[in-house]
């Protein structure tokens, strides 16, 4: 019976905030559950933020990290060049610096060139409903951040496996990787709080962006060497 769905999370950019906050944009250096949750809430045209707890409650994700990427840092300013205050204070006056319009510099973080295979497990019935989505897409979908769409379709396929550990290790390898030799490479795996390390990227609240704790642990994975053709 079919419980796991498999996504290629591949683009020029990537960008997975886990603890982003207003001027430094930071990037996990693989997908996070809350931004793959988002992207599935926008295949499904999810906008209840209940619906998108439940959804994130009712599957497991594990990460298999093919192609790491590269880490960029866009430098940024926000409000410059006016003759008038463009941001606002928390109070919502207007924001000056050394007696001019405030100019607020920011960091944003990305993953350059990587590609990740995530596989989630869950009930068949919702695993086919997210297949179902993530191929017909509701909303645009992307990875991390609205400025980094996917370069191929999401949409890998769908297996059934007792483990995310095994459906990562025994799912075919990216094309980049040599065939003919056996590769060892990262993976990212939802565990019981007792084995893993603490995440804070279980939705919550949509409208108020909090998010519950995850437990996840790291594991090599070794992939076998795969016949061509």
């Amino acid at each position: 019976m079919i419980n796991t769905l498999f996504l290629r999370l591949e683009g020029p950019l990537q960008s997975w905030g886990e603890r982003a906050r207003w001027s430094v944009r930071d990037t996990t250096a693989e997908p996070t559950k809350s931004g793959v949750v988002g992207l599935l809430g926008c295949a499904l045209g999810i906008s209840s933020g209940q619906e998108l707890r439940d959804l994130s409650q009712g599957i497991r994700m594990g990460v298999r990290c093919d192609r790491p990427g590269v880490r960029l840092v866009d430098y940024h300013t926000v409000g410059g060049g006016y003759g008038y205050p463009a941001l606002l204070t928390a109070r919502g006056k207007p924001k000056i610096s050394s007696g001019g319009p405030h100019t607020e510099q920011t960091w944003r973080h990305y993953l350059c060139d990587a590609s990740f295979l995530v596989a989630l497990q869950g009930r068949p019935g919702l695993i086919t409903r997210l297949a179902q989505g993530i191929q017909s897409p509701h909303w645009c979908i992307y990875l991390g951040r609205k400025s980094c769409p996917p370069s191929i379709p999401p949409f890998d396929g769908l297996g059934d496996f007792s483990e995310l550990e095994e459906a990562l290790s025994l799912w075919p390898r990216h094309s980049s990787m040599d065939a003919g030799v056996a590769v060892q490479v990262r993976a990212v795996l939802e565990c019981e709080p007792a084995l893993g390390t603490r995440r804070r990227d279980e939705i919550d609240s949509r409208i108020c962006r909090t998010f519950s704790p995850r437990y996840v642990c790291e594991r090599s994975l070794t992939l076998p060497p795969q016949a061509e053709g």
